[in-house]
């Protein structure tokens, strides 16, 4: 295994944040980085992670998502490359804010309705 496996628990959304702040720092792309051209950075990379499942079944997903896991971290990674140049730009704490929504979302979707069901939370029924 080499260094850079399972770095997820030990590396911080700070120390994500710094490298990408200095990627952007040192090719001078601050001047890009607004919340406008970040947010459809997002979209756009996302819709290239999209495209690699596009028109296959979801049993044939799974296995593409195995077989070209490398290919696929790094259409992931480009989208955290954004995400997370967008939190800097706007000065967002990613981890407060997640930590929040979560909060939310589990208020929006909690267990008891939600629960092996899929759907807007407006959708699901609470008399389940």
């Amino acid at each position: 295994m080499n260094t850079l496996d399972k770095r997820d628990s030990k590396t911080s959304v700070q120390e994500l944040r710094d490298i990408m702040q200095q990627f952007v720092a040192e090719r001078d792309w601050a001047q890009y980085h607004n919340p406008k051209n970040l947010s459809m950075s997002i979209a756009i990379e996302a819709a290239e992670l999209m495209e690699k499942f596009q028109f296959v079944s979801n049993e044939e997903s799974q296995e593409l998502a195995q077989s070209n896991k490398q290919e696929i971290a790094d259409e992931l990674s480009d989208v955290l490359a954004y995400v997370l140049s967008f939190a800097n730009a706007a000065d967002i704490d990613l981890s407060s804010s997640f930590v929040k929504k979560m909060e939310k979302n589990s208020k929006k979707y909690p267990v008891a309705v939600a629960k092996g069901a899929y759907g807007k939370y407006t959708k699901l029924n609470s008399s389940k």
